[in-house]
């Protein structure tokens, strides 16, 4: 098979052929349809911290045909349409039976999505029903991790939100707070290029913060200017600082973006507020699912995202350019 290859800190990845994979017991092999290029996977490619190693083959967004199934499999058959849940997990202790896999003894990232086919294990298969594209279920992953948020926020119907940055994961997180009954909903980015999308996606307003931020937004909430949740979608430091300014009394600060650098800010102002400052790190079995329901019950907004699809060829430029701030939203490569 061919596979887009890591090849090592701040190298381009390249394309090789592998073998293709075999299914032991309790494995299963998926044709890879489709496969998004997240931004972790960027960020795993330049940033040590995320502990890659040469010769990795990335991508955990993805959804493709079951077409081998190892000893011990239940459940699925040759031919089932599948996304997969990019958490391995045992699938058999009490946090995967409640769903919450990401704190299984056993639980790591699922990768491999970036070849024409990847083993998983038939736990993490969820069968895509005839209202859903495959090219849906490589976008429900981002979808889930946005929901997941959104949940642990608190948000309530008619709540002031505020997303920081126009990312497919504070796009994604527009879309649930205008579903779920936000009041307003504004984003906020460093550029506008991704205005229209987020506007069509749920959001009543897209803000570019320039020298001042905080006071950017501020004018589009009207009354004290402030947002009832903030939701950090960017990790960088700095920003949960601003996010301070931004939130009301007794507001939230819900942190989404992945920053693997030190950060400070000011408590004082913070407990001043008495904000509550809220982390979220994937996502439960159910918000996958729920994800996935909201695309076959006929939601187009997430279908947004998607702004290219390109072959494993492409993948290599692709990836490259996304290292860099680009235009595009979500990239799906078609191996």
């Amino acid at each position: 098979m061919k596979a887009a290859v890591f090849t090592g800190l701040h190298q381009p990845l390249e394309v090789e052929t592998r073998p293709d994979p075999t299914p032991g017991a309790g494995e299963v092999v998926i044709k890879v349809s489709r496969c998004g290029i997240c931004g972790s996977d960027l960020h795993m490619a330049e940033d040590p911290a995320f502990g890659a190693c040469p010769g990795e083959v990335f991508g955990h967004e993805f959804a493709g045909e079951v077409v081998a199934l190892g000893r011990e499999v239940e459940g699925l058959a040759s031919g089932d349409l599948v996304s997969v849940i990019p958490l391995r997990s045992c699938g058999q202790c009490d946090h995967c039976r409640k769903g919450e896999v990401q704190w299984c003894a056993q639980f790591g990232l699922q990768g491999g999505g970036y070849a024409e086919y990847a083993l998983t294990r038939p736990n993490q298969c969820i069968r895509l029903p005839h209202g859903a594209s495959l090219a849906d279920g490589a976008i429900i992953e981002p979808l889930a991790v946005a929901l997941h948020g959104v949940r642990l926020s608190g948000m309530k119907p008619g709540d002031k939100v505020l997303v920081l940055g126009a990312g497919p994961i504070g796009l994604a997180v527009a879309f649930w707070a205008r579903r779920m009954g936000a009041g307003r909903v504004v984003v906020q980015d460093i550029a506008n290029w991704q205005q229209g999308r987020a506007l069509a996606m749920g959001a009543d307003d897209f803000v570019v913060g320039g020298d001042n931020p905080a006071c950017a937004a501020a004018q589009v909430f009207g009354g004290s200017g402030m947002a009832d949740i903030v939701f950090e979608c960017v990790g960088l430091p700095g920003l949960i600082a601003q996010a301070v300014d931004q939130v009301a009394n007794r507001g939230t600060i819900l942190l989404l973006g992945l920053c693997t650098r030190p950060d400070s800010f000011n408590s004082f102002a913070m407990l001043n507020k008495e904000v509550r400052l809220v982390t979220s790190a994937f996502f439960t079995r159910s918000d996958f699912e729920d994800a996935l329901d909201a695309l076959c019950t006929g939601a187009p907004e997430p279908r947004l995202l998607v702004t290219e699809t390109v072959d494993l060829a492409a993948a290599p430029d692709t990836f490259e350019a996304l290292k860099r701030r680009t235009h595009q939203c979500k990239v799906l490569i078609a191996p």
